[in-house]
Parts: structure tokens; C-alpha cells; sequence
């Protein structure tokens, strides 16, 4: 009985506590719920987007998506990011003042937006203003972010993708391309960039055209036509997708997506091109792009499926289209910027501070107590998101990759990515988050690509195909070495051959493209060369020849008509004239007569000094009449080779010694000096009268000669080397010339042969040097220009010359005007004042002391 009893009270306790538990768990989620309810901090976060924008759209679900997946998997955080979305409607003004109502009245802590440069400026300069946090869809304006720092930016810098372009460009080895791009100012600011980065890169934009949203067709077709008359047949694009969408379905209807055209775009614009329609995809096949680089994942996979079921429910008119790369970096940064607000929290209270603020006076806003804690926290978040590895840099999310596309059928094949350091490389691999590259060179930089109309090969850069060059050669009987045309009857065959023919057909051989020519033989209306000359120039401008070769001087003239090559010759005129060396009294010719008189007087003043002063005292001065007289000229003399032997004992006439010695020194290296130059060169008085100037007969040397003023000259034309050679020979008093002015690349065929003789004594860059001819605008100038260059830099050019004309003569460059000129009294004038005051010094004193000790002793 009493253990029925102890039973019942045990059974009794057990269903009290079963009760008890029972309530308590019954109540545990309501007081769970309220307990979350007072823990959660809401985090404002406001979002300005153009919502009427395809772009705007995608970026507010991604967003939207984003935040409810991360508190899917992060229940347990203790903030939540509240979202509040305004229309910008794409004007910087209503952007501007939904951000300042955000701040007002919702006390945001972060705004994410801005899908212009002018909107990033704005909202940059307000998150300075008030310490908040503004993440930026595009890039601002001002290529500096020094001065916004609470300016964060996800998009990809379109800056980097310059020398993406210029690596491709240089890859394909392309020298000229045409630069098309919006004429608005979110897209034109990029284009310096773009334009620098290629000219220092050598490659030369032929045009840069702007093409605005509010063009019409007709407008647009307009601007195609004047593209296709430059025939380059590069484009580098840089536009929205809505205006590529017309531009391509243009220059479809233009010809202008064929066989031989290369279209590249940048990145902003080849991202959203799945958005096109069927026919503008056919209008685009064959186009090589850029695209913002994201790894493969499944994450990425899962999102993509279920971001499209929950975007078409929301919007079931739009055509299928797939999320953007900006559009994952938006998912990935609301994942930052969730984690960033939980860290906030950690360190200090999220309590939004009321704040008023007024549109009217926006410098009287109040800050934001926690936005530089939130900033630092945005900044260093680290972790593996939809777009791949999230981090900062300096402001900027970090991306070094592209992939390098193909449109081909409806879909973009990768055929290549572009890293930061410039490489291209067909794959990329990652090993423990390290990225390397396969080495990659040559032409196997790329997986095959498919250009316009359907090509493999690689499209050269111009339009149209090269015919055979017409190449107008025109022979100066006189110097065979610069153009030699041979012309055989039987096969009726010319060929050329001579130092221009070498270097046209070099410069030609270096190209990255084959170009046929024949030589045809320019035939003379008239007798006089230069004539000639002009008139081959402007057959090249009829486009009757398609180049002309030969010994052709640039002259401004000629350049009206024709674009000329660089040089591949020197520049500027040289005079020659005969060496002076058969003349037995050359040796008397550096000292004038007067000179040479008061050197002699001097000689023999000196040696009178030192006599006088030594003869008292030095026996070597004394003697017979006949041997002291003798030791005045011996002594003074010696001096002269400082071959001097008698030691003298009076301090005085050491003095005067001394003095003369150094006289002697500047004297002798003066003529050494002075005789040198006239026996390397004789000086041609050009000034003085009855001289005569030799030049090439029927050449552009009247006029050079007319302005180096020459007071006093004549005239005598040449026609050949031998015959400079015969008028040096003669001079101007029997019938020839004094000198000969021609310009240097005819001096040195000149020197070549006649060197012994005859030498060149001064130039001046008074001509440009010899080019080749070419229609204007013609790009096998400035190809060839550029091999011309090149050839001069590896010395190619120098080795031409050695192979036809340079021989072991020694050129003097400088103007020697004056080297030849003979010393006169005037010169050294103040050096004998010296020595001779010293000298009568020592003479006065000699005999001032002298008179002394004969009174003395008296």
C-alpha cells in the first residue's frame, strides 16, 4: 500500500515537470523572438539607380538577391542591412537629391550607386562632405581618388584597359588604327588615355571619330563612308550597347563587316552585348572584344539559374539575357557590406544620430559618427565571391584579368585574357588562390579567332588590296651611285639599282606585309633635272605613279603635293675645296709678314737684354766682338726650340727668360695649330672678289647658296664628280672654281673618289635630305618611315652607304670659316706688351743698379 503511494507522488512529480518543461518550451520562441527583436541592429543602406535602365534593374535584383542570401546562411548575425531604393531616373540631379534625402530621412550609413562619371563626382563630393561610405558603380570623373576618400569603387578601371587595347594592337602588329567612340562625356574622357597609350606604343591613329546617341542612320552611315575613304581598317570602339547596336547594323549595310576589317571593343561594351538581338549579333560576327574576367564556380552557376527565374518573373517582357559582370560585383559588394556592418558592431554602437539636412545648405550637413569605421571595415573585407576574389585596393576593387572574346554564331568565345603586366596568354590556371600563366609567344598568343565575314587570317590593316606599285625612278646621269636604271629592248624589263634603290627595296622587305612593285623609268619633259624632278612629284600627286624613288630632296614645295618618307640621308649642304699641300712656302703662310717681322725684332731684343745683363758677369757672354754678336741671336733663338744651354747668373735675366719662354710657347703651339688646318684645308675666301662657286647643274643649289650671304660670288654649273674634281683642279683664276657647294649625300659620292685632293670644309642643315614620294595619306609612308627609322638605329643605313660610296676619307663637319686664317700682330699684341715691358724693366733696373755701385765705390 505504501508502495502504491510512493508511485503515485513519483508519477505525480514526473507529470508536473513534463508540464512544466512543456510550457517552458511552449514559451521559449516567443521570448527567443523578442529577445532577436531588441538585439538586431537595422543598417540603413541607400541605392540610387536608374531604374528605367536595363542595367539599373539588374543591379537593384542582384543587390536585392544578394542581401536575402546572406541572411539566409547568416541567421545568427546580429545586424541587417535594410535597403532603400531611389530612381535617379539617369539625371546627376535627382541623383544628388535622393541621396540627400536618404541621408535626412532615412540616415543611411552607406549609399551604393552612381552609374555615371557625373553622378560618381557628385555623390563622391557628398560622401566626403558627411564621412559616408559612397560605393560606386562607375568611376568618377577625376582619375585621382586621393581627394574623395570615402569614395569606393567596384567597376572595373577602364584605364587599364588601354594597354589591353595596346597589347592586342601590337600583338596583331597593326600601325594604324581608327578610334570610334560616344560623343558623351562618361565615354569621351576615356579616350585620351587610349590615344596616348597607342602613340607611345608607335601606332598611329589615323582618325578619331565621335558619334552621338541622337544621330540618325543616315548620320551614322555618313560617318562610316568617311571612315571607309581613309582605308585603315582597324576600329577600336568605345560606346554604350545601344549605340554599338546601330553602329554595327550600319556598317553591316556599309560592307564594312567583311573580310579584311578588324573591329576590337573594350570591355563596357563588349559586357553587355548578350543583350543584343539575333540580327545585331549577325551584324557583329567576327568582332574581337574585352570582357571583366570571372572564374567558373558552382556557386556562380547556382546564382545565374535562380537570379533568371526570379528576374523574369519580375520582368517577363524582357528577352533571355544573363546577369552582368558589374551585376555579380553588386551581389558580392552587398555581402561586404553585410559582413562590414557586423564587424561595425562589434566596435561601436550602430545608432543612427538624428540628423536635418536641407538640400538648400548642404554645408551645414552633419557627419556620420560611424562612417570611417565602416569605410575601414568596407576596405578590408577579403573573401571568394560570384565574381571571384573580393578585395580592395587603394579604393578600387581589385581585377587584373580580361578575357579576350570572339563573337562567333550567338554566343562570345574566349581566345585569350590579358593580365596586368601586358601578357596575353591562351589559358589561365589557379593553384591555392595563386593565378599563373602558360607561356605563351608569337603567334599562338590566341585560340583561332574568327575575323568579319568569316576569315581566319589575321586582317592586315588596310582595305582594299595592294596593287603592284607603280614606282617612278628618275636617273642624274652624273651620279650613278644614288639611281641607275637599266632598261632591256628584249623583255622590255627595267630594272634599278643604285644606293636609293637599296634602301627603298630594304625598308619594303622589313614590312609585316608583302607589297609587289615595278620600276618604270620617269620620262624627262624637260632638259633640266630639277625640272624633272618637280614634274615626277606631281605625277605621284595624279596618282599617275604610286611612289617615286631616286635622290628626291624634301623641299616644303614638293611637300604640298606628296607625303615624303623621314630622311635616309643627311641633312644639309657641305662645301669642298682642294687641299693645300703643294705649296713649298706653306710653312711661312700661318703669321703675316708683321708679324713674323716683330716676332724677329723681338728675338733679337731679347737676346740684346740678356747680353747686356750677363756680360759683366758671365764669361760665356764674353769673348770676341764677332762671338758675343753671335751669342745675341744664338741665345735668343734656342729659345724658340728651348734649346738653350748657358746658364745665366743674373736673377734679372732669368726674369726676362722666363717671360720670353712663355711668349715662345704660346707662339710656337698658335702656328702649330694655325699651319695644321692649312694643311688640311685651304681657306676659300668666298668674300673677296673674282671667285667662283661650283654647284650641281639643274639642282635646288642657287637658292640654298643665295641665302648663306656671300657678299661677292659667280655662279658655275657642274654635272658630274669628275668635273667638281677638273674646277677644284683649275681654281677660279684659270677657268674653274674656288670651292663646290652641294649637299652631303652628293659630297661624300664626291670624297669617295677624290678624297686625296680635296676636302669638305664646313656644312649646314640648310636642306632636308632625300625622301621617298608617296601619295598623301598613304600608309606605306609612314610604314616606311617607320623602317627607315629603324634601319638608321641598327646602322643598316650606314652599311648601304659603305657598300656604294663611303670611302676612307676624313670629314671635318665643323664651319671652318676661320680655321684657315693667318695670325697677325693684332692677335698678340698684349703677349709682346708683356714681354717687352718686362724686359725694359729688367733693362732699367739693370742699369739703375749698375750706376749705384759705381757711385758707391766712388
Amino acid at each position: 500500500m505504501e508502495m502504491k503511494r510512493k508511485n503515485r507522488i513519483l508519477l505525480l512529480l514526473v507529470i508536473i515537470n513534463l508540464t512544466s518543461c512543456l510550457g517552458k518550451l511552449s514559451a521559449k520562441p516567443v521570448l527567443t523572438n523578442k529577445t532577436e527583436n531588441e538585439m538586431v541592429n537595422e543598417v540603413h543602406v541607400g541605392v540610387i539607380l536608374d531604374m528605367g535602365s536595363l542595367e539599373g534593374k539588374i543591379l537593384q535584383s542582384c543587390i536585392s538577391m544578394a542581401i536575402s542570401d546572406f541572411y539566409g546562411v547568416h541567421g545568427h548575425y546580429k545586424t541587417r542591412l535594410v535597403l532603400h531604393t531611389r530612381d535617379s531616373k539617369g539625371e546627376t540631379l535627382n541623383a544628388l537629391s535622393a541621396a540627400v534625402n536618404l541621408l535626412e530621412h532615412n540616415k543611411v550609413g552607406v549609399i551604393l550607386g552612381a552609374q555615371t562619371s557625373t553622378e560618381a563626382k557628385v555623390l563622391a563630393e557628398l560622401g566626403k562632405k558627411n564621412k559616408v561610405p559612397v560605393v560606386s558603380f562607375h568611376p568618377p570623373s577625376s582619375p585621382s581618388l586621393i581627394n574623395y576618400p570615402y569614395f569606393v569603387e567596384i567597376a572595373q578601371d577602364e584605364r587599364s584597359q588601354v594597354k589591353s587595347i595596346a597589347s592586342v594592337v601590337e600583338a596583331f602588329k597593326w600601325r594604324n588604327v581608327i578610334l570610334v567612340y560616344e560623343d558623351n562625356y562618361d565615354w569621351k574622357d576615356l579616350t585620351p588615355y587610349i590615344v596616348d597609350y597607342l602613340q607611345d606604343k608607335e601606332v598611329h591613329i589615323v582618325r578619331k571619330t565621335a558619334i552621338a546617341m541622337a544621330y540618325e542612320n543616315d548620320q551614322i552611315i555618313e560617318k562610316l563612308h568617311e571612315l571607309m575613304a581613309l582605308r585603315t581598317s582597324v576600329f577600336v570602339v568605345h560606346m554604350s550597347y545601344s549605340l554599338v547596336t546601330r553602329l554595327f547594323l550600319n556598317a553591316k549595310k556599309v560592307g564594312m563587316i567583311s573580310e579584311g576589317y578588324a573591329w576590337i571593343l573594350t570591355a563596357k561594351s563588349m559586357n553587355l552585348l548578350h543583350f543584343k538581338d539575333l540580327s545585331v549579333l549577325e551584324s557583329m560576327q567576327g568582332v574581337v572584344g574585352f570582357k571583366y574576367y570571372v572564374p567558373e564556380s558552382g556557386e556562380l552557376q547556382n546564382f545565374t539559374s535562380r537570379w533568371r527565374r526570379t528576374f523574369f518573373a519580375e520582368e517577363p517582357e524582357m528577352e533571355a539575357i544573363e546577369s552582368s559582370v558589374l551585376a555579380m560585383r553588386a551581389y558580392d559588394v552587398a555581402w561586404c557590406l553585410a559582413k562590414a556592418a557586423e564587424r561595425v558592431r562589434k566596435k561601436i554602437p550602430l545608432n543612427r544620430s538624428p540628423t536635418r539636412l536641407n538640400l538648400k545648405d548642404l554645408h551645414s550637413m552633419r557627419t556620420s559618427v560611424q562612417g570611417s569605421t565602416f569605410l575601414k571595415e568596407i576596405l578590408h573585407s577579403k573573401f571568394k565571391g560570384l565574381s571571384g576574389e573580393f578585395q580592395f585596393s587603394k579604393g578600387k576593387l581589385v581585377s587584373n584579368t580580361l578575357e579576350i572574346v570572339n563573337v562567333i554564331g550567338t554566343v562570345r568565345r574566349r581566345v585569350g585574357y590579358w593580365i596586368s603586366d601586358g601578357k596575353i596568354t591562351k589559358q589561365l590556371h589557379s593553384s591555392t588562390d595563386r593565378r599563373y600563366l602558360l607561356p605563351s609567344s608569337g603567334d599562338h598568343q590566341f585560340e583561332a579567332i574568327t575575323w568579319p565575314g568569316g576569315s581566319a587570317s589575321i586582317p592586315r590593316g588596310w582595305t582594299g588590296s595592294w596593287k603592284k606599285l607603280k614606282v617612278g625612278v628618275l636617273q642624274n646621269a652624273g651620279f650613278p651611285e644614288f639611281v641607275k636604271v637599266h632598261h632591256d629592248p628584249q623583255t622590255n624589263m627595267t630594272t634599278a639599282t643604285g644606293f636609293c634603290i637599296d634602301v627603298f627595296k630594304a625598308a619594303l622587305e622589313a614590312l609585316e606585309y608583302e607589297v609587289e612593285y615595278e620600276f618604270i623609268p620617269f620620262k624627262k619633259d624637260s632638259e633640266e633635272l630639277a625640272g624633272a624632278y618637280d614634274d615626277l612629284i606631281y605625277q605621284v600627286y595624279l596618282q599617275k605613279y604610286d611612289a617615286a624613288v631616286g635622290d628626291i630632296t624634301i623641299t616644303p614645295n614638293r611637300s604640298l603635293y606628296v607625303d615624303f618618307t623621314l630622311p635616309y640621308t643627311d641633312l644639309g649642304v657641305g662645301m669642298i675645296a682642294p687641299k693645300d699641300v703643294k705649296n713649298i712656302w706653306i710653312f711661312l703662310r700661318p703669321l703675316t709678314a708683321d708679324l713674323w717681322l716683330s716676332i724677329a725684332g723681338l728675338f733679337i731684343f731679347i737676346g740684346f737684354v740678356v747680353w747686356l745683363i750677363e756680360r759683366p758677369i758671365n764669361k760665356e757672354f764674353q769673348g770676341p766682338m764677332s762671338h758675343q754678336i753671335g751669342m745675341i741671336f744664338w741665345f735668343s733663338f734656342s729659345t724658340l726650340v728651348f734649346a738653350h744651354r748657358e746658364k745665366l747668373l743674373s736673377n734679372l735675366s732669368r726674369f726676362v727668360v722666363s717671360v720670353w719662354v712663355f711668349v715662345v710657347l704660346i707662339l710656337t703651339s698658335s702656328y702649330t695649330a694655325t699651319l695644321t688646318s692649312m694643311m688640311t684645308v685651304k681657306q676659300i675666301r668666298l668674300n673677296s672678289e673674282k671667285n667662283y662657286i661650283g654647284y650641281q647643274n639643274n639642282s635646288l643649289m642657287p637658292g640654298v647658296i643665295s641665302n648663306l650671304n656671300f657678299d661677292s660670288y659667280s655662279l658655275h654649273s657642274l654635272n658630274s664628280p669628275e668635273a667638281y674634281a677638273d674646277a677644284l683642279s683649275k681654281g677660279s683664276k684659270s677657268g674653274g672654281v674656288s670651292a663646290v657647294i652641294d649637299e652631303i649625300p652628293y659630297i661624300k659620292i664626291f670624297l669617295a673618289k677624290f678624297s686625296q685632293d680635296f676636302s669638305l670644309i664646313g656644312s649646314r642643315t640648310t636642306t632636308r635630305g632625300f625622301g621617298f614620294a608617296f601619295p598623301q595619306g598613304s600608309q606605306l609612308a609612314r610604314d616606311i618611315s617607320t623602317e627607315i627609322a629603324r634601319m638608321r638605329h641598327e646602322g643598316k643605313l650606314i652599311m648601304l652607304e659603305d657598300a656604294w660610296f663611303t670611302s676612307q676619307a676624313t670629314f671635318t663637319w665643323e664651319d671652318s670659316s676661320d680655321s684657315g686664317s693667318p695670325l697677325t700682330t693684332d692677335s698678340f699684341r698684349g703677349l709682346f706688351l708683356v714681354s717687352g715691358t718686362c724686359s725694359c724693366l729688367a733693362l732699367f733696373m739693370f742699369l739703375v743698379f749698375g750706376l749705384y755701385k759705381k757711385y758707391r765705390v766712388k
